[in-house]
């Protein structure tokens, strides 16, 4: 676990409003707590028993191409337009739900403020997210089922 995983389990615990979480690994245990009172005040214990060498990884990701990167502010451009619909948490995404059940959204379809567009699954509980804009879904930028971080981009709308 990476100082930005910490930091994303420290946002998700002081949004979920619960007072502790201790998550423990093989490797790794972490404990968080924060007050009641509704205070930002958050306290992160780690204990890290062994960790393996991480800086053997890092050279490779600068090795690779700047076409893709290019390519990436092209299409950041196009999309400049487009409101994003933004995770407010770290949890699974689901398009659907319950698996017998139709898609929330799809590409081309309205949605209004309060609209549930889709559902993040964290720590066994189902929450819905809500479109805080109206417009049209332009894209979905998530696969279904598939693991979301907080403040990770979920949907493109056009407002207008």
């Amino acid at each position: 676990m990476d100082i930005k995983d910490i930091q994303n389990l420290i946002k998700f615990v002081s949004k979920a409003e619960v007072s502790e979480v201790k998550y423990k690994t093989k490797d790794f245990e972490i404990t968080i707590k924060t007050p009641l009172a509704g205070s930002d005040a958050v306290y992160a214990q780690p204990a890290v028993y062994h960790t393996a060498p991480q800086a053997v990884a890092a050279p490779a990701p600068a090795a690779t191409p700047a076409a893709p990167a290019s390519e990436k502010a092209e299409a950041a451009s196009d999309d400049s337009k487009y409101v994003t619909i933004k995770s407010p948490m770290i949890g699974t995404f689901y398009r659907k739900p319950s698996p017998d059940k139709d898609v929330f959204v799809n590409v081309g379809d309205e949605v209004s403020v309060g609209k549930v567009v889709c559902v993040i699954e964290a720590m066994k509980l189902f929450n819905q997210i809500e479109s805080e804009i109206s417009g049209k879904i332009v894209k979905i930028l998530v696969d279904d089922a598939t693991p979301v971080e907080y403040d990770q981009p979920l949907f493109l709308v056009d407002p207008s």
